[in-house]
């Protein structure tokens, strides 16, 4: 049986479902298919009606086993109110309307319809993604490759440095994860773990004294390893940085600072670290103290040359231990969060432009960080489980739209109910220490055009995780 139901560009959106949910059949008993009068299958489906001159027949395929339909893209200059569908359904079967509402918002290139089969008194749903024949950017996260190391039991066992909150933070380049164990500090090179190799690559470790502990958090910057100690605001207990570029050599010991000796200085850091430094080696780098009221800020010029501290209130109040403050691409503007604060866009002095509010995305959302890649722009964050209600995950939000970076957290802050483009759960146990870290590499061809876009997670006693995304690419 053929029915043709005619959609309609008069009304707002129909009933919009994100691609993550699965429509599941509603069929009332458990009959076998080849016996049942009132079956509610959806044959073949096609799009009448498409293109500029109205003359073009798009042919959806159907996926019977989670309840989907895909069309060819449809070209923009579509009469949308002239759309109709013809479907071979069920024999009595129909479908619950005669017209569907097809109106794409400005900015947006696919939405979802829901198509539901009757036959009463059972039914059926669908799942029908429309898309505009538009060019694609940013990556696909429906195309990617996971190399896990976390408690997730999809990916391999966790990694076993992180373990016994001896492993507090890490680092991540694209090209190797810093691992730095307090009595083992480590590299691991990315094309290994590609493989399934783990070859840890130790670092000498001479000369690392002082400290509550030695060695703490760490940060891996262009081939360039950065460790630092927990320290207090005593001689006896400076502020240490170190750093490598050639783990068999002992490290430069870049900073050694009296904190006591800093103006407005809290009493305790290393608890977190962030390194926002450009291709060349210059920027800042940031401790928040434990107290989470007073950020230490340090001048760095060509990755070594650790100058003017300063201390200065935190942006937002009650962020908690574990803070991180990261640089947005090269500009003057910057990144604060805590597992117990909001996202703030912030200058490098301490000035909050934009709070978001704590409910907009997990409150425990940690080291964020802004990513470009292939004309969009995502938020990536990795929360903290302080509670055994609560997940370490993974969480990516497009925050393209918008003509820069606070208008694009102020439309993601505004938004009735915010949805990730990507989420990964790396099954933490509850984190006593949660300086949980985010990271991410773009990698390029010879012409300098994003390719594919790598995104690292990791947390204390959760291990880590990092992904590989292609750019989308138009197949239709």
């Amino acid at each position: 049986m053929k029915l043709t139901y005619k959609t309609s560009k008069t009304g707002l959106l129909a009933t919009f479902m994100g691609l993550l949910i699965l429509a599941s059949c509603k069929d009332d008993y458990p009959v076998a298919p080849d016996t049942s009068s009132n079956m509610t299958v959806l044959n073949s489906i096609k799009l009448m009606n498409a293109g500029a001159n109205g003359a073009t027949v798009l042919q959806g395929v159907v996926d019977e086993n989670t309840k989907t339909v895909t069309f060819p893209r449809i070209e923009p200059g579509t009469d949308f109110s002239n759309l109709k569908f013809e479907a071979d359904l069920s024999p009595g079967a129909k479908l619950n309307q005669e017209t569907y509402p097809v109106t794409f918002e400005e900015g947006q290139t696919e939405k979802v319809i829901v198509l539901k089969v009757l036959n009463s008194p059972r039914y059926r749903e669908y799942l029908v993604k429309l898309r505009l024949k538009v060019p694609v950017f940013g990556a696909d996260f429906e195309n990617k490759t996971t190399y896990d190391f976390t408690s997730n039991p999809l990916g391999n066992p966790i990694y076993d440095a992180f373990t016994g909150a001896l492993t507090r933070g890490s680092g991540f380049d694209g090209q190797q994860v810093l691992i730095p164990r307090r009595e083992a500090p480590h590299l691991l090179n990315v094309s290994e773990l590609k493989a399934g190799v783990i070859n840890k690559i130790p670092l000498n470790i001479t000369g690392v004294t002082l400290g509550t502990f030695t060695l703490n958090m760490a940060a891996q910057v262009n081939g360039h390893s950065y460790i630092a100690n927990l320290s207090g605001n005593t001689a006896g207990s400076p502020l240490k940085i170190y750093h490598w570029t050639n783990p068999s050599l002992a490290p430069q010991v870049i900073a050694n600072i009296n904190v006591g000796t800093i103006t407005g200085a809290g009493v305790r850091y290393g608890d977190n670290f962030s390194a926002s430094l450009d291709d060349q080696g210059n920027g800042y780098f940031f401790f928040g103290d434990n107290a989470g009221t007073k950020i230490l800020r340090f001048d760095v010029a060509n990755y070594t040359s650790v100058t003017n501290p300063i201390a200065f209130a935190i942006p937002v109040a009650a962020a908690g231990s574990w803070t991180s403050y990261n640089r947005i691409g090269n500009t003057s503007e910057y990144l604060f969060t805590g597992h117990d604060a909001p996202v703030a866009l912030v200058s490098e002095g301490g000035t909050a432009a934009f709070t978001m509010s704590r409910t907009a995305i997990p409150v425990r959302g940690s080291d964020a960080r802004v990513v470009y890649f292939n004309g969009e722009r995502y938020l990536i964050v990795t929360t903290a489980a302080r509670t055994g209600a609560e997940a370490t995950n993974f969480i990516v939000y497009d925050i393209t739209k918008g003509e820069n970076v606070k208008d694009a957290l102020t439309n993601l802050n505004a938004q009735a109910l915010v949805k990730p483009v990507f989420e990964y759960s790396l099954m933490g146990p509850v984190n006593t220490s949660p300086a949980s870290q985010t990271g991410f590499y773009v990698k390029k061809d010879a012409m300098g055009n994003d390719v594919s876009l790598m995104l690292y997670a990791a947390a204390s006693d959760a291990g880590f995780v990092f992904f590989e995304f292609q750019k989308k690419v138009a197949l239709d």
